[in-house]
């Protein structure tokens, strides 16, 4: 079992030096479609596309009437967003600037 830990505990930090070699949009989506199951990437979509509505301020209810995202999720998206580690935050203020 520890040797499982081990091994779990360094991939990650090997996955996200490898999501920070992506160059582009393109190699991000090839990547990200060999990486993840549908399931997965659709429900990191949904977080995402929670995020710009959650800094609106626009309520929880309401964001699960326009998106179809499950209040659940809107809910640990502004929980992430409010005391997580400033991921979120920090995206979602570049991607605003590429606008």
């Amino acid at each position: 079992m520890k040797l499982h830990n081990t091994i779990k505990h360094t991939a990650l930090p090997d996955l996200m030096k490898a999501i920070s070699l992506l160059q582009n949009e393109e190699e991000a989506e090839q990547f990200f479609i060999d990486l993840c199951t549908p399931a997965e990437l659709e429900a990191m979509a949904d977080r995402w596309q929670v995020v710009p509505l959650l800094r609106q301020g626009i309520p929880y209810r309401t964001i699960h009437e326009q998106t179809a995202v499950s209040v659940t999720t809107v809910t640990r998206v502004a929980r992430c967003l409010s005391f997580g580690t400033g991921g979120y935050n920090l995206i979602a203020t570049r991607f605003e600037q590429l606008k």
